[in-house]
C-alpha cells in the first residue's frame, strides 16, 4: 500500500470518525464503501471498518459509562445477542455472493440515511416489562448483531431507532447503543480475522487516525453544533455513497 493512499485513508478515517462520533455513532458503514472504492478489497474493508468502529467508540462509552447514560436493562440483552451473533455473520459473510452482498450493503445505506433525515424521536412511553425488554433487547440485537457482522458495520443504525421507538430517551438510547456497537464491532472483527488477511500498516494508520477523529468529534461537540444539521450532512453523505455503490452494482464495476 503507497504511502499516499495511507496518508488519504488517515485523513478521510480522521474526519469521519470525528463526524460520526458527534453523532454518537461508529463510521464502520461509511469506512466500509469507501475502503472498498479505493481498491481495498471487500474482505479486508470490512474487518477494518468494525475494528475502527470499536476504536473510536471507546472513548465514547466510557464517557457515557461513568456518566450513568447507559440503559443496561434493555442494552445487555441487545449486547449478548449482538455480540454472540456478530461472528456468525463475519464467517457467512465470505459465502455469500459478492453482488447480494453490495446489494444488501446499498439497502442498509438507504434505511440509514432515511433514519438520519426522516427519523423523529418518539415520546416516552410507560416502562416496558421485563419479559418485554428482554425479548425486545434480544431480537433487536439478533438481528443487528448478524447483519452487522454480515455488512461489516456495527449495526448502531438498526439499535438506535429501535431502542427509541420503544420508548428509551434519546440521549440514553445513543449512550446505550454506543456500548452495543463496541463489543458487536469487536465481536464481527474477530470473526472477519479468521478468514482474511489484513495489512498491520493499514490498520496502525487507520486506528490512530480513528481515535484522533473521536477526541477531536467530542471535542467540537463543546461548539453546540446542531445536532439536526449533523444528521442532514451524514444522510446526504449516506444517500450519495448508496446511489454510487449501487449504480457499480447493477452495471457489473465491482471488482471482487
Amino acid at each position: 500500500m503507497s504511502i499516499g493512499l495511507l496518508i488519504v485513508i488517515f485523513v478521510i478515517v480522521l474526519a469521519f470518525s470525528g463526524l460520526l462520533s458527534m453523532a454518537g455513532l461508529g463510521a464502520a458503514f461509511l469506512f466500509v464503501p469507501l475502503f472498498y472504492y479505493m481498491g481495498i478489497p471487500l474482505q479486508q474493508a470490512t474487518p477494518a471498518a468494525l475494528l475502527l468502529n470499536a476504536i473510536s467508540l471507546l472513548a465514547a462509552a466510557i464517557s457515557y459509562w461513568r456518566a450513568g447514560m447507559i440503559q443496561w436493562r434493555i442494552g445487555l440483552p441487545v449486547l449478548i445477542l449482538a455480540v454472540i451473533l456478530s461472528p456468525v455473520g463475519a464467517r457467512v459473510s465470505p459465502y455469500v455472493n459478492k453482488s447480494v452482498l453490495l446489494s444488501l450493503f446499498v439497502l442498509f445505506l438507504l434505511f440509514a440515511a432515511s433514519m438520519m433525515l426522516f427519523y423523529r424521536q418518539k415520546a416516552q412511553k410507560a416502562p416496558l416489562s421485563r419479559a418485554v425488554e428482554i425479548t425486545a433487547g434480544g431480537g433487536v440485537g439478533a438481528v443487528a448483531g448478524f447483519l452487522g457482522g454480515l455488512l461489516g458495520v456495527g449495526g448502531g443504525n438498526f439499535i438506535l431507532p429501535v431502542l427509541n421507538g420503544i420508548g428509551m430517551e434519546t440521549k440514553m438510547a445513543a449512550a446505550t447503543t454506543a456500548v452495543i456497537v463496541l463489543f458487536s464491532s469487536l465481536s464481527g472483527f474477530l470473526g472477519h480475522m479468521t478468514v482474511a488477511k489484513l495489512d498491520p500498516v493499514f490498520l496502525t494508520v487507520a486506528g490512530v487516525a480513528a481515535a484522533g477523529g473521536s477526541l477531536l468529534g467530542a471535542w467540537m461537540m463543546k461548539k453546540k453544533i446542531s445536532s439536526r444539521q449533523l444528521k442532514v450532512v451524514i444522510g446526504i453523505i449516506l444517500y450519495v455513497v448508496a446511489i454510487k455503490m449501487g449504480y457499480d452494482v447493477l452495471h457489473g464495476l465491482h471488482v471482487l
